[in-house]
């Protein structure tokens, strides 16, 4: 997965979440899932990532 892709579904990331979770604004996410990315920063594998930041940024959703 080059840079790009990895972006591109990281922003499908803010959009399932945005619906899953339609209490929560917009930005809130899109800062959640920003931050929870750069956890990865780094990372040789970066094939999973966009999976691991959709399932990070679901486990602090719910606990709010």
């Amino acid at each position: 997965m080059n840079l790009n892709d990895e972006l591109q579904a990281v922003e499908k990331v803010v959009d399932r979440l945005t619906k899953r979770f339609p209490n929560v604004p917009r930005s809130s996410v899109e800062r959640a899932v920003r931050e929870e990315h750069q956890n990865f920063s780094g990372r040789p594998i970066r094939d999973f990532v966009p999976v691991l930041v959709e399932h990070g940024v679901k486990e602090r959703l719910r606990k709010q």
